[in-house]
């Protein structure tokens, strides 16, 4: 969020009064006029400022003569990643976030703006990565550092940056490690809650426990910890939230090169070969999300798998939805994925 002071000129200002505001920013050169009110009534860049003074060179006009008064902006709580993109492709990058009346709440730099997702998350953190030993043996695999800090830890400042503050860390071995690690959550600015595993509960499991928290979204977003992503979490949720879905589910597009010409063949008579070809599938990538009412589908304290609630939801009729992620995305269990991680991270921005 930009400062709101340095961006905002009053209408009666001049455009030497407008000139001067200009020329103490750095970069983005775009002034928000507001009347006495604090309602935005246009814009000002230094483009419509040149151009006004080819045409008349009064430097003591007021700014209101020259303003563009059909300017883009946000409404309050207002969701719509399209049009992030939209103006992030027209070069637009400050945009004001208004109330009732146009007035003024907030001004957002669109290079860094990410809608603020309505959701619960639970990230999931009890299992023992006993596939990452003896890294993990005193150290829950969640809590192994990718470049400066552990990999949960780049998971929760991802969903912070998104407006994803109220987190669920659900959590068994080694578990005294992360609460102590993040307690709740004050440091980062987000609000933090353990959901403590007696025995496994499996990849989903614990949410039973959810269902007795005081919890306000519709939405519930998992995850597990052990994932390395820069996923795009408005779009994954505006395309659940488009849908009729109960659930949805990021998926990771894996393909498989077979060495050998394949046979086809109907009947026992050769239709055609194909010369080594490339099958490509989707794999389920570890990050869900999910309706609120079907928590009830998870049984309490009982070992229960992601998969199994698909599969509950498909025999149920209960549409479940496949998100295709084109975003970086590695799953971090074994020791070479963790030094793949190492080295991603120095190249791929998060």
């Amino acid at each position: 969020m930009a400062d709101i002071e340095k961006y905002i000129v009053k209408e009666n200002a001049s455009i030497k009064d407008a000139l001067a505001a200009l020329n103490k920013l750095a970069g983005k050169l775009t002034l928000f006029v507001i009347d006495s009110n604090m309602s935005v009534v246009g814009t000002v860049t230094d483009g419509d400022i040149r151009r006004a003074l080819i045409v008349d060179n009064d430097l003591l006009k007021p700014i209101n003569a020259i303003m563009n008064r059909s300017f883009q902006y946000f409404k309050e709580n207002e969701r719509d990643a399209a049009k992030v993109k939209e103006l992030r492709d027209k070069r637009i990058f400050l945009l004001p976030v208004v109330g009732a009346n146009m007035r003024l709440l907030q001004i957002i730099d669109i290079e860094e703006y990410y809608p603020s997702l309505p959701v619960t998350v639970v990230i999931m953190a009890g299992g023992e990565g006993r596939r990452l030993r003896p890294l993990t043996e005193f150290t829950p695999k969640p809590m192994l550092q990718i470049a400066d800090k552990p990999i949960i830890e780049h998971n929760i400042d991802r969903l912070a940056k998104f407006g994803a503050t109220d987190i669920f860390i659900s959590i068994k071995y080694l578990g005294h490690v992360i609460s102590n690690y993040f307690g709740d959550g004050t440091e980062k600015s987000v609000k933090i809650g353990y959901l403590m595993e007696d025995e496994p509960l499996g990849t989903i499991g614990s949410l039973s426990k959810l269902a007795k928290q005081q919890i306000k979204s519709d939405v519930i977003l998992v995850m597990n910890s052990d994932i390395l992503t820069n996923i795009d979490f408005t779009d994954f949720y505006d395309d659940f939230a488009n849908s009729d879905a109960a659930m949805s589910i990021a998926c990771v597009s894996y393909d498989i090169n077979i060495p050998y010409a394949v046979v086809e063949t109907n009947n026992k008579f050769v239709s055609g070969l194909t010369e080594k070809p490339t099958m490509n599938y989707l794999t389920n990538g570890g990050i869900y999300l999910i309706k609120r009412e079907i928590l009830s589908y998870i049984p309490e304290n009982a070992f229960f798998n992601a998969t199994d609630l698909i599969d509950t939801l498909i025999a149920r009729g209960e549409p479940v939805r496949s998100y295709k992620l084109l975003s970086y995305w590695l799953d971090i269990g074994k020791h070479e994925d963790f030094k793949k991680a190492q080295e991603d991270f120095k190249h791929i921005k998060f």
